[in-house]
């Protein structure tokens, strides 16, 4: 049996996967079992932001492995103190919890704003239609796409989507009632969609007002991957909570909350927990990336060749444009919106050796390791030429 075949015979069937088993990855690179490479701008899902192999994050989890995988969350544990230290000091935020994933950071979140609503007779979270927060229950809760929510119902009490960027939803719904607005400033599964900047000027405008809670889901869009530390840095917001993952472990499982001076008394001991969050080694991985993202220029290079796959890919809208209708995101953060469905486009390319993905059906995402150069921006250019030459005259008979 293939490797593909056992897989089917003993695991739920919750994913889909791509037709190669990987041997390896170093840098942007991987590698199949085959000995074929591939250029990876999807990263492990906008999870391996220093790509594969970096020493640094191998040294730290062998030196802490070594000392000691787990002691519990009876104990205080040097690399979790460093690694909130890090972010604190980074971000101006008053207190961090850690968790093991993004979807833990929402759910811990949720449990943050209800109890400082219920302190504040306030009950209504609203969040955006197309944001992604996660499969958990609650995370379900704040989303609105039928594909992820069909079938899971009953869902959370008080909890309401409405649609993004859209003024007119968020005055109707918006009163003394409500505890928090989430959302996403850059939606990543909904299409690298950002939010405008007459609605962050309403939605603040209505936050002096209420007196409501902001929380933004950094999980995806964090960590330096569009050029800031944060993506709400962009759109000039100071959220009451950021959720953040995805990079800050360094490939190892790792989500973080981090709060303002309002929210650092809201939990207390017993209130919410963990048993592995902010795991020691995770931990000591964690710290060698937010050093290198500061230290290394990750976050100038972000900005600088996401800068230039924004204009090569802009460029090639010109070009064909009934191919693409959009090119839109910021940094390392990219959507290319087709005027097709996306995955004949992704399979082409995936024969060439270049790995990405599509989101929102025809919505082509780049999100690749942060240390990601121009030349491999211009690998991935000409094949994405290459294959949508290729579709263009189908596409155009089909229309």
């Amino acid at each position: 049996m293939t490797l593909h075949e056992r897989e089917e015979a003993s695991l739920l069937h919750t994913y889909k996967r791509l037709p190669i088993v990987v041997s390896h990855g170093q840098g942007v690179y991987l590698y199949d079992t085959n000995g074929k490479s591939y250029l990876d701008f999807l990263g492990g899902v906008a999870v391996n932001a220093l790509g594969y192999g970096h020493d640094g994050i191998l040294q730290a989890i062998t030196q802490q492995a070594s000392r000691y995988i787990h002691v519990s969350n009876y104990f205080v544990q040097e690399p979790q103190v460093e690694l909130a230290e890090r972010l604190r000091k980074i971000t101006g935020y008053e207190r961090v919890f850690f968790c093991n994933s993004g979807a833990e950071a929402i759910e811990g979140a949720l449990k943050l704003i209800r109890k400082w609503g219920n302190n504040n007779n306030r009950q209504t979270i609203i969040s955006m239609q197309d944001s992604f927060h996660g499969r958990t229950m609650g995370a379900l809760s704040v989303m609105s796409n039928v594909d992820y929510r069909d079938g899971f119902g009953p869902y959370l009490d008080g909890c309401l989507s409405i649609p993004f960027n859209n003024i007119n939803a968020l005055e109707a719904h918006v009163n003394e009632n409500t505890v928090a607005v989430m959302l996403e400033c850059i939606q990543g599964e909904g299409g690298i969609n950002e939010v405008k900047p007459e609605f962050v000027q309403r939605l603040q405008e209505l936050r002096e007002q209420f007196g409501f809670l902001l929380a933004v889901d950094e999980v995806q869009s964090g960590l330096g991957r569009t050029g800031r530390f944060l993506a709400s840095e962009h759109f000039g917001l100071a959220p009451d909570i950021v959720t953040l993952a995805k990079p800050l472990g360094g490939g190892l499982p790792l989500g973080a909350i981090l709060v303002n001076d309002k929210l650092k008394d809201v939990l207390q001991p017993g209130n919410h927990g963990t048993t592995f969050g902010g795991n020691p080694v995770a931990c000591a991985a964690g710290n060698v990336v937010l050093r290198e993202l500061l230290g290394s220029g990750l976050l100038e290079n972000a900005a600088r060749v996401g800068s230039y796959l924004i204009e090569k890919l802009k460029a090639l809208q010109a070009e064909l444009p009934d191919c693409i209708r959009e090119v839109r995101g910021k940094g390392l953060m990219v959507g290319v919106e087709l005027v097709f469905p996306g995955k004949q486009v992704v399979d082409a390319l995936l024969e060439k050796g270049i790995i990405l993905n599509c989101t929102h059906t025809n919505v082509l995402r780049f999100v690749p390791p942060l240390i990601v150069e121009p030349a491999h921006i211009d690998v991935v250019y000409a094949n994405l030429r290459l294959v949508l030459q290729a579709i263009q005259p189908a596409s155009e008979i089909s229309r």
